[in-house]
């Protein structure tokens, strides 16, 4: 049994994936725990509604133009952001210094709650799918064609939360480690996932997070299955029929119910869609966004294992050859087991005790790898 701790516990607000990862384990945490958490964006709401002490902060957001990340954009939205965002998180920084005073800082791939505990000497326990770039290695022959993308890739990550405590790393593949400190563990389900029963479909779900890829409607015309579509009409408050797609708002409980009885799935190459669809036993057609390779590793993994097909552009040509594939990679993801959120729990608590004792004299400088 864990004692009582404070936690600090820091979601990046870029994509609501980290967002419903840490609910996961904030609905565990805050049972035996007093926890704050500092998110920003759209997570921040999500994350208001189901706890308390949640202080939103500005965080860095990604500009999106047909199925790329522009990065001009990107960095002109942020530059434009941080004349408002840094002076509200200097404020917040110091209403937890004078309020609360953790003991651990976790964080999912967010620095505001990193640098607080640099600047407290605090251990922290970083809990995302992202240190598998770093953390890991990889094959050049899985990687063959995209070793820039890749070293820059890994830089940015190994510089985002460095000389953590522990991290911990949820994945659905497992290369080996190459760094110590470093646990892989299954991917953080939401129990409504856990919960969902699969069965088999005739349709395709499809998943699509920028409005701007005008091209999708008519490649999925072409490819002639049903498809039900979410995310490119976001105008809409009930189904909308065009032909063979069908435009559906966005509602958990119709996501999941589409999901769960899908023929396989086409999406971006994020990693909780997709590790839902892994533990659901559902193909994935994996277009990743441009200039995201955190994306781009997911889905070359997810092709490698058998689960699912990589193609840098969607065509109708690919979405015909993935239909032919679907068979196979059904087979292939019976293989794939996983219990729950057992295992990422437990190595949490295991983690969180260690770091409760270390609390106090952690140096990260000491721990630089």
């Amino acid at each position: 049994m864990l004692p009582g701790m404070r936690i600090l516990y820091g979601v990046v607000g870029e994509g609501m994936g980290h967002a419903t990862r840490s609910r996961v384990l904030l609905e565990e945490l805050t049972k035996e725990h007093e926890v704050h958490i500092v998110v920003s964006g759209r997570a921040q709401d999500y994350l208001a509604k189901r706890f308390q002490n949640v202080h939103g902060i500005w965080g860095l957001t990604l500009a999106y133009e047909g199925n790329s990340v522009k990065k001009w954009q990107t960095v002109l939205q942020n530059l434009t952001g941080a004349v408002k965002g840094w002076p509200q998180n200097i404020r917040q920084y110091f209403e937890l210094v004078d309020g609360f005073r953790p003991d651990v800082v976790v964080s999912d791939f967010e620095s505001f709650s990193y640098m607080f505990a640099r600047n407290h000497r605090l251990p922290v326990i970083s809990v995302d799918n992202m240190q598998v770039i770093n953390r890991c290695k990889h094959e050049p022959a899985l990687l063959a064609g995209h070793e820039d993308s890749f070293e820059t890739s890994r830089a940015i990550v190994k510089a985002k939360l460095p000389g953590a405590f522990h991290y911990l790393v949820t994945t659905f593949f497992y290369p080996e480690l190459r760094k110590r400190r470093t646990t892989l563990a299954p991917s953080i389900l939401r129990p409504e996932i856990l919960e969902a029963k699969s069965e088999p479909g005739e349709h395709l779900l499809v998943y699509q997070t920028s409005t701007t890829n005008t091209a999708l409607p008519d490649i999925l015309k072409a490819a002639g299955i049903p498809c039900r579509v979410y995310g490119l009409r976001r105008d809409i408050t009930e189904d909308l029929v065009d032909g063979n797609l069908t435009y559906r708002p966005f509602s958990e409980k119709g996501f999941i119910d589409d999901l769960r009885t899908a023929r396989g799935v086409v999406a971006s190459g994020g990693f909780t869609l997709m590790s839902e669809a892994v533990y659901l036993r559902k193909p994935v057609l994996s277009v990743p966004l441009e200039g995201q390779f955190e994306q781009v590793i997911n889905a070359l993994y997810l092709e490698q294992l058998g689960y699912g097909m990589y193609v840098k552009a969607l065509t109708v040509d690919a979405v015909k050859e993935f239909l032919a594939r679907v068979p196979r990679c059904q087979q292939a993801l019976q293989g794939y087991e996983q219990d729950g959120n057992t295992r990422m729990l437990a190595a949490l608590r295991e983690q969180l005790a260690l770091a409760y004792e270390h609390r106090g004299h952690w140096a990260m400088e000491r721990a630089q790898d």
